[in-house]
């Protein structure tokens, strides 16, 4: 009872930032549908994904808050690339390990329920699994292909801090992707 207190008066301070002298860890985990771009949506479906996230402020030091995150994408394989190569299946899985920051902006609403814009960005390493499965006329046997590549993450959403709804664009190279996630937060710990 004693955390749900202290983040009760946390996203009191959040509100009115002239206060000060708040600092707090929260872990949070958000799902939803991940949608390829470009040549990656060539041989791609969209997919679906989730992500664990630990996220640290110390507003005496600094506005932001400081975020590592790990997750894990699936996308299977398009119908239409399985047509055009030789290939009878394909999936890509990705685990992703990204470090960035969180700004929260002032509240649209703080009336009934707290209801803020949130922006961040991130530097994210990608590991890459590729399951290349090909027709048996082909004489091909099946791959399964390892690469890691680093890129970025931006993103803009509506948070109630408790749950957020946020979308990101994602870029590795030639892997860029498009992500939807519904997060839940919950304080690690937080103090004035």
């Amino acid at each position: 009872m004693k955390k749900y207190f202290l983040f009760l008066i946390f996203i009191s301070c959040v509100v009115s930032a002239q206060e000060g002298g708040v600092k707090g860890l929260f872990l949070s985990t958000g799902v939803g549908p991940r949608a390829p771009l470009g040549s990656f949506a060539d041989k791609s479906n969209p997919g679906g994904g989730f992500d664990v996230s630990l996220s640290y402020t110390d507003d005496t030091l600094m506005p932001l808050f400081i975020n590592v995150s790990v997750g894990y994408v699936h996308f299977p394989g398009s119908q239409d690339y399985y047509a055009a190569s030789d290939h009878s299946s394909f999936s890509s899985n990705l685990i992703t390990a990204s470090f960035g920051v969180r700004c929260y902006l002032s509240p649209m609403m703080n009336d009934i329920f707290l209801l803020m814009p949130v922006i961040e960005g991130s530097l994210v390493y990608g590991r890459f699994g590729d399951f290349h499965q090909f027709k048996p006329e082909t004489l091909k046997g099946d791959v399964n292909e390892k690469y890691s590549k680093i890129g970025f993450q931006a993103g803009a959403g509506i948070s109630m801090f408790l749950f957020d709804l946020m979308a990101h664009y994602n870029y590795l190279p030639e892997h860029n992707y498009l992500s939807l996630d519904l997060r839940v937060r919950i304080p690690v710990f937080a103090s004035m």
